[in-house]
């Protein structure tokens, strides 16, 4: 059995930015491609519509670099239990509307009973409190929430630490 990811958008962002001299955004772009280059084969990577709707948009040269790297993922499919769950995850934190693509997506991967989500996302998606309250009301309506992290803790799940 295959080890499965959701792949959001942020994490596709960093792969396809412009180079930064923000030293925390050169960071996370260069440890997003090493997990690109080096990791990603060891996972069964999904997307969503709403992750091609949000790559589609901005700048239209950088909007089709984001699109050509996930056109050949397969696409989970919303559905009421999708979109009941998201609304769940809005209602029950204390995340603003405005994060309701955020809930859609970590619904998306938790009724598909993904393993991984990885984000760059640390307002509305990896944060321990709100990762704590989404687990609660993931375990309520008889799910697992994927394990929310970064491409870095992904990258350093392949290392032998000993």
């Amino acid at each position: 059995m295959s080890t499965t990811l959701y792949l959001e958008t942020s994490v596709i962002g960093y792969l396809t930015a412009r180079p930064s001299q923000n030293l925390i955004v050169a960071a996370n772009m260069a440890v997003t491609r090493e997990w690109w280059d080096t990791c990603r084969d060891n996972f069964e990577i999904y997307v969503s519509q709403v992750v091609f709707d949000e790559a589609g948009r901005g700048d239209p040269e950088m909007a089709q670099k984001r699109i050509e790297i996930i056109k050949d993922f397969p696409s989970l499919i919303s559905n009421e239990t999708v979109t009941e769950l998201a609304q769940q995850f809005l209602q029950q934190t204390n995340l603003p509307p405005k994060a309701s693509d955020d809930t859609f997506h970590i619904a998306l991967a938790t009724v598909y009973d993904l393993d991984y989500f990885p984000t760059w996302n640390f307002r509305h998606i990896a944060n321990s409190n709100i990762q704590r309250k989404l687990s609660e009301i993931s375990t309520n309506f008889g799910y697992q929430l994927p394990i929310l992290c970064t491409p870095y803790q992904l990258a350093r799940k392949n290392y032998d630490v000993t």
